[in-house]
């Protein structure tokens, strides 16, 4: 597929299906009329916001979960992952992966793009995360559940450091979750996220970042878990509104973008329990194309 500058698409990247979540996030973001979303697209009303923009998504499901890999290996698969969607014409991508926004981010912003693709973006999501958190400096004890990659990463301890050093931050590797959501097994997943947050609640956390795309459909049950006391911080509630802002600020990008209300589903393997995990995560049945990695 040839790269035509004006009809660039974000491209929405996870290592499998739980970026889901973000994606519906974006496409109806608040502030936003809600659209009649469909794969093969079509006009819809509204003015020029986040729901106008054609969009790619892309779940690495032949090699998830990501939490359980070597740096060099969330690096080969991300980059090859990039690769692809700006190959189908992606101008911005977006990990919606927090392992991938740990492991690799750093290498393609700085050696990646600049090398190869110097005119394109990818965004993370751990920056934004801790400035959501951390919001005025007002919650100086944040934990953090995630996959064990991405703690053992300490990225979010790193970061946390940069934007307010006297906050403290404790990290709690949750590698159980991602399978059983991927499996469909939401219910034996509430079940483990006691064990996993029971730690973070014995250091009086004032806030909780769910660390990892997937987390987000179990939120209503971490609430319950871990009282109305500590914000608990989904990257669905506010990711929306970081990519609005940086379209808004860098016009060079956003100019290249099409606004087709087009939205591609991509996975690269599929199989029937896949689909049901789609349906439940993004809020109805998907069509998705297999790519040949």
């Amino acid at each position: 597929m040839k790269n035509i500058i004006s009809e660039g698409k974000i491209g929405i990247f996870d290592s499998g299906l739980g970026g889901l979540v973000i994606a519906k996030a974006i496409f109806s973001a608040k502030g936003s009329p809600r659209i009649r979303e469909s794969e093969a697209g079509g006009p819809a009303s509204g003015g020029k916001n986040l729901s106008s923009y054609d969009y790619v998504y892309l779940g690495d499901t032949k090699w998830l979960p990501y939490g359980n890999k070597s740096a060099g290996q969330v690096y080969k698969y991300t980059s090859r992952a990039i690769k692809y969607l700006f190959d189908q014409d992606c101008q911005l991508v977006i990990l919606a992966c927090n392992t991938a926004s740990a492991l690799a981010l750093r290498k393609i912003q700085q050696e990646y793009l600049p090398k190869f693709y110097p005119g394109k973006r990818v965004l993370g999501v751990v920056i934004p995360t801790l400035e959501e958190a951390d919001k005025n400096h007002k919650r100086k004890i944040i934990g953090v559940i995630g996959t064990s990659a991405t703690i053992r990463s300490h990225i979010y301890k790193k970061e946390l450091i940069k934007i307010d050093a006297k906050a403290k931050i404790f990290e709690v590797a949750a590698p159980k979750l991602v399978p059983l959501i991927e499996r469909n097994s939401l219910q034996l997943a509430e079940k483990t996220l006691g064990l996993y947050l029971q730690p973070l609640l014995k250091h009086n956390i004032e806030a909780l970042i769910l660390g990892c795309t997937h987390y987000p459909i179990l939120e209503q049950q971490i609430k319950k878990l871990v009282g109305k006391n500590i914000k608990v911080v989904s990257q669905t509630d506010f990711l929306p509104g970081k990519l609005s802002n940086y379209l808004k600020r860098h016009p060079e990008i956003s100019k290249k973008l099409s606004k087709h209300h087009q939205r591609t589903f991509l996975v690269t393997k599929y199989n029937r329990e896949f689909g049901e995990v789609a349906k439940r995560l993004f809020g109805r049945k998907l069509k998705f194309e297999v790519v040949p990695f």
